[in-house]
């Protein structure tokens, strides 16, 4: 059977709607589907030429089936339905299955970064962001979340993610290797007594592994976030944070930007109490 090449919508809705070929009505009753088949997402639907036939004059009957056939581009056998909603269906719990592991394996190592972070800034340090493509993306959202705000109004808080000058990366690039572009900033910008949360999903990107030594002869105590075994990067960070029950990276990068989020929206709780958040 040839892949559908859908261009008209197929639904099931009040008295069993399913489409309108060739300007005539189908129902539910045209085809040999049943409703256990619907509830389980099944693809195909097919024909009952039974019905077709006592419905439908002959002449209507044959121009439907050639609107049909003509404008799903299949054979007479069946109509293809893709099962999208139920794809959704399974992606998000597989979302949110990797946030309900991780709260329940590592809520207290969060915990613990929250006040490692908190008591940082409000002894006036910083807090280094760093990781590549996704996770790089990961560390300038967080780091805007402090320079300017999360939810309430407060003053600015210390945060640098050293993904966003193209300058100093590209010259550290092409002078020493792509692997010394977040080290030699740390190398440069870290201080005793900041913070670096080190972003790698796969806890094995170079550059990441590259700048938590830095952080360490720097004297900058460094948060992991990652996923899967956590890599090469678990044993060498301070805390993990370790979205473990999954190596899937988007489902790992899912939960990192949740992760982002409490660890702001605690931060400004630890420091600023309940402030009330600004309207937008």
């Amino acid at each position: 059977m040839r892949s559908a090449r859908r261009t008209r919508r197929t639904r099931f809705g009040c008295g069993g709607l399913v489409g309108r070929f060739g300007g005539l009505l189908t129902h539910r009753r045209d085809w040999l589907i049943e409703e256990r088949e619907i509830q389980a997402g099944s693809p195909y639907l097919t024909y009952n030429a039974r019905e077709l036939s006592s419905r439908h004059e002959p002449g209507q009957r044959d121009r439907w089936l050639r609107a049909a056939n003509d404008t799903l581009d299949l054979g007479l056998a069946s109509v293809y339905r893709p099962p999208v909603r139920r794809d959704i269906a399974r992606l998000f719990a597989s979302s949110i299955a990797a946030k309900r592991a991780f709260l329940r394996h590592s809520a207290q190592p969060l915990a613990d970064a929250v006040t490692l972070i908190a008591n940082a800034l409000r002894g006036g340090h910083k807090l280094l962001l760093f990781g590549n493509g996704g996770s790089a993306a990961d560390a300038q959202h967080i780091a805007a979340e402090f320079v300017n705000r999360f939810k309430i109004e407060r003053p600015p808080l210390a945060a640098i993610a050293l993904t966003t000058d193209t300058s100093a990366l590209t010259s550290i690039a092409n002078d020493y290797g792509y692997a010394e572009v977040f080290a030699k900033q740390v190398q440069a910008l870290g201080q005793p007594g900041d913070v670096a949360l080190a972003i790698s999903t796969s806890g094995n990107a170079r550059s990441v592994l590259r700048a938590v030594e830095a952080c360490r002869a720097r004297g900058v105590r460094t948060i992991a976030l990652t996923g899967g075994s956590g890599g090469k990067l678990a044993p060498r960070a301070d805390l993990v944070l370790c979205v473990a029950s999954t190596t899937e990276t988007a489902r790992i990068q899912e939960t990192h930007i949740l992760i982002g989020h409490v660890i702001c929206e605690l931060v400004d709780q630890i420091l600023y109490g309940a402030r009330t958040a600004r309207k937008s």
